[in-house]
């Protein structure tokens, strides 16, 4: 399983890194995710942080579910975790499918995204610009590539911060906290 090599931060100045990423890679693509993630009901995957989701990305052209699986985080500082996903055909068929297996849905939240894809040394980058209507719409910054095993983590990172500073995030406005956990403590009890 690939592991993601991601860096999320809060962005300070919306206008200024949207401007520079229309500069850099041209015009982003406007995309709404439903979130959906799903836990065992005594809560032991999220409990061993890890996820389990079904993501519908309505986009200006097309609509489409992803099924994904991360395992608990291999490196701390970044949050990286391994990841594994894959296209399904019928959303409504992979939720049922998902319950009927026996896992909850924990919660599910919409994210309104930008996204810039290109190539960086050998290497596919995203790098995505999102807010979170119940998070007072912030918004936040996420670049990722792939690492195909630990030891290409590091330098996959590398290339993610390299990213980053070139769009002016400094290293103190990146974060690990997770969108689940923050759309729970904004929500009311």
């Amino acid at each position: 399983m690939a592991i993601e090599a991601e860096l999320k931060a809060v962005v300070r100045d919306p206008e200024g890194v949207l401007e520079q990423l229309e500069g850099r890679y041209g015009v982003g693509r406007a995309e709404v995710y439903r979130d959906t993630y799903y836990d065992a009901l005594d809560g032991s995957l999220m409990g061993a942080d890890r996820e389990l989701r079904i993501r519908t990305v309505h986009g200006p052209d097309d609509t489409r579910t992803v099924l994904t699986y991360k395992g608990a985080r291999v490196d701390e500082a970044s949050g990286s975790k391994p990841e594994a996903e894959t296209r399904v055909e019928d959303a409504g068929a992979a939720h049922e499918i998902v319950r009927g297996l026996g896992f909850v849905s924990r919660i599910a939240f919409e994210k309104r995204c930008r996204n810039y894809a290109f190539e960086r040394d050998g290497r596919r980058v995203l790098v995505t610009l999102v807010r979170v209507p119940e998070l007072d719409d912030a918004t936040f910054i996420e670049v990722e590539t792939a690492a195909a095993t630990e030891v290409e983590l590091a330098p996959a990172l590398a290339l993610v911060r390299a990213v980053m500073a070139e769009l002016g995030i400094e290293e103190s406005d990146l974060t690990t906290a997770l969108y689940t956990d923050a759309v729970a403590a904004a929500r009311p009890c």
